[in-house]
């Protein structure tokens, strides 16, 4: 087991987008696509995955100092530190049942393709580390490996059917083709956009508003282009923040930069996905031609750049950090996780087809649920962090992360899984979510 756990850990010791291009390589050649277009299509894929994780990373960089003196100015001071999703990430991976649970996921995945229970093929392989932290959880909180084996697996296969459910609006959205998106941490929001929007749509007046950029841009010309709104929102948080001109005017380039360079990386992705994509479908036709359509399992990071997603959590940060102010009970400040709500939030814009009023309204209560979450999971989180002997320089207290440590999705197979009545008792619900899903798409 320990040769196997180094092997996993040095093949996922790589970045995503090395890894990501790699697998898909190897796919490549399984569908025969000739190598030359491979070779072709992974780099290109690689390359859409660097710049849109440089640009976040620039956004990161640019809105963090910006959010932690709006923060100061507000004052707020809590006893748990948001320390964001890759230390949780870490964690998982130092989880004794991780290179099994690995093994396993990939199995069960294969055996839903050939029994015809999905079209996604799951090739996302590093963000499986969210199926197995449920595990890892669950492990420390019942002490059972069946459990854990058990609701790790059961979370990747209500992704994958997550995924297949969703894909065709995802590639609407996203001018993608083939392509699914299974990660958990967006994933499991997708039910409660397709719930709200059908809400929503029994509401005179606001049934009624198209928040869309497109429609935007449409009515206000250049005043309405995603870079301008950009631009408008980096002076409000600059201003907020207490910054001098100068500043405020940086803050705002660099945030209106961010939405207009994203969507180009986004293109460039979907640019190289699209021969791997054709060569799965052809591959499939041949192979297994009573499945139908196949779908890629991918990352989130394939929609981020979607102007409906950047300005919906742009909107949403600072409504973040006014909750955590007014809300009781909440324990930390979501610093470490803010920027990140751009992926949570994603399949919740894509269930309302970009209408930014309806992503807004149905995210706000998903915000309000992460903030309890990551609070009351915070001791979990903090025990399991000091058995993988996981520290954090300067700081030994209590911590959490407000995107993995808050996903509410989990959080219910978590407690289900450990036996909570309330849980239990909440099942009929996620089962009515799932139908109403399932039905959109069967529609």
């Amino acid at each position: 087991m320990n040769s196997l756990s180094e092997i996993v850990s040095y093949v996922l010791g790589f970045k995503p987008y090395v890894l990501l291009p790699i697998i898909i390589f190897i796919f490549s050649m399984v569908f025969r696509i000739p190598i030359q277009r491979a070779i072709k299509s992974c780099l290109t894929i690689g390359i859409g995955f660097i710049g849109i994780f440089v640009i976040f990373g620039f956004f990161v960089e640019s809105i963090g100092p910006a959010v932690k003196a709006l923060v100061s100015k507000m004052g707020l001071n809590f006893s748990v530190l948001d320390v964001g999703w890759t230390p949780l990430a870490a964690i998982t991976w130092s989880y004794k049942l991780a290179p099994l649970l690995l093994v396993l996921i990939i199995l069960v995945n294969t055996a839903m393709l050939l029994l015809k229970l999905t079209k996604t093929v799951n090739i996302d392989i590093w963000n499986y580390w969210h199926f197995i932290f449920t595990g890892a959880i669950i492990y420390e909180t019942t002490g059972s490996i069946l459990l854990s084996v058990a609701a790790a697996l059961f979370t990747s296969i209500l992704i994958i059917k997550l995924g297949d459910w969703s894909a065709e609006k995802v590639n609407k959205f996203g001018g993608l083709e083939g392509v699914s998106i299974t990660t958990l941490s967006a994933g499991g929001y997708y039910p409660l956009g397709v719930l709200g929007d059908r809400l929503i749509e029994k509401i005179p007046l606001i049934n009624k508003m198209n928040a869309k950029p497109e429609a935007i841009k449409e009515k206000l010309g250049v005043a309405g282009e995603p870079m301008t709104l950009g631009f408008i929102m980096g002076i409000l948080l600059g201003l907020g923040a207490g910054y001098d001109a100068k500043g405020v005017l940086q803050l705002a380039f660099e945030i209106a930069a961010v939405i207009y360079i994203l969507p180009l990386m986004s293109g460039t992705l979907s640019k190289g996905l699209i021969p791997i994509s054709d060569g799965l479908k052809e591959f499939m036709k041949k192979r297994f031609p009573q499945m139908g359509d196949t779908y890629i399992g991918l990352d989130v990071a394939v929609i981020v750049g979607n102007a409906s997603v950047i300005v919906t959590a742009l909107l949403l940060m600072p409504v973040a950090l006014v909750l955590a102010f007014l809300l009781p009970g909440v324990k930390f400040i979501p610093l470490g996780d803010l920027a990140n709500i751009m992926g949570s939030i994603a399949l919740v814009v894509v269930a309302v087809r970009g209408n930014v009023i309806r992503a807004l309204i149905i995210s706000i209560p998903i915000l309000i649920g992460k903030l309890y979450v990551s609070s009351y999971m915070a001791h979990t989180y903090t025990t399991l962090a000091q058995k993988a002997n996981f520290k954090f320089e300067g700081y030994d207290g209590l911590i959490t992360s407000f995107l993995d440590g808050g996903n509410v999705t989990r959080y219910w197979i978590i407690r289900v899984f450990e036996g909570n009545t309330m849980a239990l008792l909440a099942t009929p619900v996620i089962a009515y979510l799932l139908y109403i899903t399932w039905r959109s798409i069967s529609k």
